[in-house]
């Protein structure tokens, strides 16, 4: 049984604030040491597929850079699989950028074909969850389906952001949405799927001959294939799964690790999530610090006195003498000055915050507040920096100068425009 998995990962993740300035959805850090798309590409391997291809599109290069050859994951293949890295490109008779999710595979059938595959898992490279893909084909094989969707229970109120299907008592798709604004069900798609090879050409051949089509699995594919009345089948996933779409669910998914005990076991030795890690010396915490529910990195410095709690801190962290860092999520070598406060926040890349500054406030009831820092900004000494404020990527010091008072209001966007 030949199986290929084919991962789109040129989504730009806009509503993921200053985190997508610089690379792709995928590329985010997430979980201290992980990127987003590793817990796709480790499902892949812990299912037994060493065939894949990753389609990228905006701003690949931190993505490129991060697989390589995939030998993290054991996809440094060249006779029996392995990892291949497309970009769309122009050319005189060749590709266009991608007008939408089914449009990316059609424009690399050449590479989906090879090999001749039975089955195509079409997966998303933006999710957090862990699933053994071989289930799910054996549940495709025995139903005889011509595409399998995978699908799970959301809160009603956050329906409106997924595919929405209804099914029979044997599973079989029934209606498909794509985001209804009223949804009228909350058993959404997870925006994986299983075709098999032939179905899947078929389909995405029609659909790149229909001009009134926006060329999405979600919104033309499988809506077309149920209407049609082909053997749609729903895959009922029960484990941990989250879109980290936006700040919020991104905050969230982190603090979900923190629980005791977490939504997802990244210790488990039989389902390991692999990465490309860095050459980091061991955690280095001085005196008196105090540390409490809480992932430290290698590489993490937590000076004389700072304290720590419910949050994440990924490689090169320093958390400077009597700072404090609370319910926050501090990304590569992002570093913390004597005295600064920091609570409900995404501090990027190399950001930084100096002594005595305070950026984002924890306050119970109402939204969550959660204020962004972006790569490589530093926000001056003796700053109060309010919630759900944007401070964009690269900040320079003229930026802060119009906050005469050092006080940045909440929800203020700074060098930073939402598209």
């Amino acid at each position: 049984m030949k199986i290929k998995a084919v991962i789109l990962a040129g989504g730009e993740g806009t509503r993921l604030a200053t985190l997508t300035a610089k690379r792709a959805k995928p590329a985010v850090p997430f979980g201290g040491k992980y990127r987003i798309i590793d817990f796709t590409l480790s499902n892949c391997v812990n299912s037994g597929i060493f065939d894949v291809l990753i389609l990228t599109q905006y701003r690949p290069h931190s993505l490129i850079d991060h697989i390589a050859r995939g030998r993290p994951w054991d996809l440094d293949r060249t006779f029996t699989g392995g990892v291949q890295i497309l970009q769309p490109y122009k050319g005189y008779f060749d590709t266009d950028w991608y007008a939408g999710t089914a449009d990316a595979v059609i424009q690399n059938m050449n590479f989906v074909r090879n090999g001749r595959p039975e089955y195509v898992l079409i997966l998303s490279g933006d999710h957090i969850y862990q699933m053994d893909y071989d289930v799910l084909v054996q549940f495709h094989r025995e139903k005889g389906a011509d595409c399998t969707v995978c699908t799970i229970r959301v809160p009603l109120d956050e329906a409106h952001r997924f595919g929405i299907l209804a099914t029979d008592e044997n599973y079989r798709v029934t209606d498909f949405v794509e985001k209804p604004k009223n949804p009228p069900s909350n058993l959404a798609s997870m925006g994986v799927y299983v075709f098999s090879y032939s179905v899947l050409e078929e389909m995405l051949s029609k659909d790149h001959e229909d001009s009134g089509s926006s060329h999405d699995f979600g919104k033309d594919i499988i809506p077309k294939m149920v209407n049609s009345d082909m053997n749609v089948y729903a895959y009922p996933y029960g484990g941990y799964w989250i879109d980290v779409g936006t700040i919020d669910a991104y905050w969230e998914a982190h603090m979900d690790l923190l629980q005791a005990p977490p939504s997802m076991n990244l210790n488990d030795r039989t389902w390991v999530i692999h990465t490309k890690s860095e050459e980091r010396p061991p955690v280095r915490i001085h005196n008196n610090a105090i540390i409490r529910d809480s992932l430290l990195t290698d590489g993490t410095t937590i000076a004389d006195g700072a304290i720590v709690e419910r949050s994440v801190l990924s490689p090169g962290v320093y958390v400077g003498p009597g700072a404090v860092v609370r319910e926050s999520i501090l990304l590569n070598d992002a570093y913390v000055e004597a005295g600064a406060i920091v609570e409900r926040c995404i501090m990027d890349k190399i950001a930084v915050v100096r002594q005595g500054a305070r950026v984002g406030r924890i306050e119970n009831g109402g939204d969550l507040g959660i204020t962004c820092v972006g790569k490589n900004t530093h926000v001056p000494p003796g700053f109060t920096v309010g919630r759900n404020v944007i401070l964009g990527p690269d900040l320079s010091p003229s930026q802060f100068k119009p906050f005469e008072n050092k006080v940045i209001p909440n929800g203020t966007h700074v060098g930073y425009k939402r598209k």
